[in-house]
Parts: C-alpha cells; structure tokens; sequence
C-alpha cells in the first residue's frame, strides 16, 4: 500500500468515528489551525522568501492576513451555517417539518498552488474542515520550502489523522487521484483540472476547480487615469504578476495609450523604486521554467516600460507592453507573470465584443465613473467575478462567492460559501403517521375528482413566510376545515 492510500485511508478511518461531526470539536480543529498561523509566523515567511522571494511585510498582507479573517469568520459562525434552514412549505406541507440539514461530505483532497500557497491551500482546507469533511492537504511541490513548513508544522497543531499532508510531484499527486475521495478541490491551470476531472469521473467524485485565465481590465474616458493606473500597477506587479486575478491585459481608447503607459511607469517607479531588482517588495519568477516561458510571450511585441531580466535569479521586472495585436504571443494565453499588454478600442461596445469572443475569465475589471457603464459590461459579459475601479479586492471580501466560470473554473469559496460548497445540503422532510384522509388523493384508483383536490392543494400558493402568527393559525384553521370537508366528500363518494 501506498504512502498516499494510507493516508487517504487513515483519513476516512478518522472521518467514520464521527469525531468531526461534532461542532465543538471542528472549532476546537479551527482554533488550532489559527494557533498555528499566528505562532509560525516566521517559519512560514522564510519559506516564502525563499520561493517567491516575498518580503517580511508581504506575507501577512497576502497570505496569512486572510487566512486569519477565514478561520475567524468560520468559528463564529458555524452553528449557524450547520444547522438546520427552514424552508418555505406549501398547502402540501403545511404541518410537516421541512428543512436543509448541512452535513459532512467525507474526506476531501485539497490541491494548492505554488503562487500563494497559503492563502489558497489553507483557504479552502477551512471550509472542508468547517463543514466536517477529512481533508488530505496536497501543497504544490513548486513552492517546495512551503511545502515543506506544511508538511513539518502542520501535524504540530491539527488531528494528523483527519488532516494528513501529502508532499511529493506529479507521481505522488498521479497516486492520490487513484484513491477515491468525496470532493476533490484543485487550484491551479485548466491543463492539470481535465486530468484532475477525468480521475474524479472515475469514482463519480464532485470537484471545485479555481483555475483562472486571462482576466481583461477596460480603462474608460471617463475615470480618474492617474488613480486607476495606481490600482492596477498593484494588482498587475504584486507577487510578480503571479496571481490568478491580475489584470492580464489592458483594453482602451487608442488616445489614453501614452497616459496609461506614463501613468503605470510612474507608479512602478513609486512602488518598486528606480531599480526594482533591489526592492524587497518586489518578488521573483518561481523557476527557470516559467522565466523562459514569460520571455517567450515577449516575441513580436513593443515593450514601452521595463523588460529588464536575469536568468540566473528568475527576474523580469515590471513590464509594460504599447500596441499589442489580438494575436500576439503575449494574447494566447494567461501570463501569469510582470507583463501588461496594452490593446486599443474604439469603445466600449469594441470592448465588450473582445471580451465575449474569447474565453470567460477568472476576473473581469473596469475602470469607470459611469455607474450606468459599469453595469453595462456586468450585464453583457461573464466571468468569475467583476470588480469595478479596483484589482484583487474581491478576494478578500468573505461575504462573497469567490471562484471562475467556464474555462475558469467551477465551484466556489469563502465564508458561507465554502463551507455549503464541501456540504451536503440534504433536504428533510418529516411527516407524522397522522391524518391519513388527505392522501386518499394519491392513491388510487384515480378519478377526475381526486385530481381537482390534488390540483388545489399543489398548485395553491401561500406565502407563509410572510403571514402574522394569528394569521398562521386562522389559515391553519382554513386548512384543517378543507382537510374535513375533502374527507367527508370521499366518505360520502364511497358510501354512495
């Protein structure tokens, strides 16, 4: 047997206990998982800085920050998330118990992604944990040192039977995706998803997948230029370009071209200094392989602002690229790394006709003082979510669902989200061996008269929700009086 099978199959040993079905005791899981975040500080930025070179200050604002929030949202909500929601009845149902019972799926694999291997292996492995599930953690192999703190530090803290971490390159992923879970939760590239779905059909296995694509940025005539260059040279340049929802390409009217290029190189100056090589905030290409493949989209294209790099250290600094063509290398798929084409439009209807022609992205941005526009694009587009006069931001809003569409993924999470996301929602429905006269319309033989009842009492609609107690009790009343007569009038039938 396998080290991967065993792990799977102590994971699903733990699960069958029942121990994580226990409210207190997934708190109890949760709270150690914080511990573990808040005391580890330091092993997890040195991991980091040595992968991504992610400064000091970098890490909590863009990994365990969030992490933090998640893990506190979770703990003070999930007696609320994980009980019972009534839901609405119907004249059918009107004095039964109807309601959705979250409950545990079983034992979920999570995948991480090198590019923020905290805040997207550990995000998801809150809601898997929050809603009951067992959860065998895969880290990406990429970020190897993360990997490792991950492997070494988190048994340290949390049930290492319910939660085992998994480490290991595509072999040891290939042998996980053998053994049959109940979700499997993959971040990463649409490549690695089709494998990933094609094992889970296997076993009939669900699957969240965050992948992610190239998200556009439209830049409207009527917008402060000199604010929204600022967002998006952050949202574009933080982790070297390395996030999922970076803006992938700039849409705009020819004439806004020099302005925004002006305005991004000013901003690049202000963030990362003249010589971003030597700035501490600004981080480097993960390995040799993905520097050569960013050098390669480079072909065919102007660059206007940067292209500084060095092999040797996986450095290509901010980069803008000026008068980009639909059909560039740089436009064939997501960058993933410091280069930000710039395309030209006409208009906003040119716009939103690019953006439908091709993929439906992880994130779409627009920047816009015409609320009017704004919804426009939201209406006449699709993608995995939209934020207006910002990047990135919407990822850390819990509140909302976070995830793709398309070829950018399926599923989603945070918050509530993630956690109905690794639930079953498993609807109830308890009736009392009571009453017996008002199925007599249901059972056969069936006639015309039986019908005319079964119609009424399907078709009738009643908002109960929004009735007054003593209204309630008057309809119920009215209820029980149909009830009655309906038994009386098939009394009589069958007497005659």
């Amino acid at each position: 047997m396998s080290r991967e099978q065993k792990a799977v199959d102590r994971a699903r040993k733990a699960f069958l206990t029942g121990r994580s079905k226990s409210l207190e005791y997934r708190i109890t899981q949760l709270k150690n998982l914080l511990r573990f975040v808040k005391e580890r500080q330091m092993e997890i930025s040195e991991g980091l800085k040595k992968d991504l070179r992610r400064s000091e200050c970098g890490t909590p604002l863009y990994e365990t920050l969030g992490l933090e929030s998640e893990i506190n949202l979770a703990v003070r909500n999930l007696k609320q998330w994980a009980a019972p929601r009534p839901v609405s009845k119907s004249m059918m149902t009107i004095s039964d118990q109807v309601y959705i019972q979250p409950e545990p799926l079983g034992v979920v694999l999570v995948i991480g992604a090198w590019n923020y291997p905290w805040a997207v292996t550990i995000g998801p492995l809150v809601g898997a944990m929050a809603a009951g599930n067992a959860a065998v953690i895969k880290p990406s192999e990429v970020s190897s040192h993360t990997s490792k703190v991950m492997e070494d530090l988190l048994p340290l803290y949390l049930d290492k039977e319910l939660y085992p971490v998994v480490t290991g390159g595509v072999t040891e992923t290939q042998e996980l995706l053998k053994q049959r879970f109940d979700h499997i939760f993959y971040t990463g590239n649409g490549t690695v998803a089709k494998i990933i779905m094609e094992a889970a059909a296997k076993h009939l296995t669900p699957t969240t997948l965050e992948l992610g694509g190239k998200s556009p940025c439209y830049i409207d005539k009527n917008c402060d230029l000199s604010i929204a260059c600022r967002r998006i040279a952050w949202g574009k340049y933080s982790n070297c370009g390395q996030t999922c929802i970076a803006p992938d390409y700039i849409l705009c009217d020819p004439s806004m071209q020099d302005r925004v290029i002006e305005e991004i190189k000013k901003n690049i100056k202000e963030f990362y200094t003249e010589d971003p090589k030597k700035c501490q905030d600004y981080g480097r290409i993960i390995n040799q392989r993905h520097f050569k493949r960013l050098m390669a989209l480079l072909d065919g294209s102007t660059i206007a602002v940067g292209g500084e790099n060095e092999e040797s250290e996986c450095y290509i600094g901010p980069t803008v690229l000026r008068d980009v063509k639909p059909d560039a290398k740089v436009m064939q798929e997501e960058i993933f790394g410091p280069l930000l084409p710039i395309l030209t439009v006409s208009s906003a209807d040119e716009a939103i006709k690019f953006i439908n022609q091709r993929e439906k992205p992880l994130a779409l941005y627009i920047f816009s003082s015409d609320n009017k526009l704004i919804k426009r694009m939201i209406a006449e587009t699709s993608s995995g979510g939209v934020l207006a006069n910002d990047c990135l931001m919407h990822f850390s809003v819990t509140s909302l669902p976070f995830g793709g569409v398309g070829n950018s993924g399926m599923g989603h999470y945070h918050g509530k989200y993630g956690f109905d996301n690794l639930s079953h929602l498993r609807g109830c429905l308890i009736k009392q061996l009571k009453m017996e006269g008002v199925n007599k319309m249901r059972y056969p033989p069936h006639t015309a008269d039986k019908l005319g009842w079964a119609r009424f009492f399907i078709l009738k609609h009643v908002d109960f929700g929004s009735l007054g107690r003593m209204a309630l009790l008057a309809l119920m009343a009215v209820f029980v009086a149909v009830i009655l007569q309906y038994i009386l009038f098939f009394q009589y039938s069958s007497f005659l």
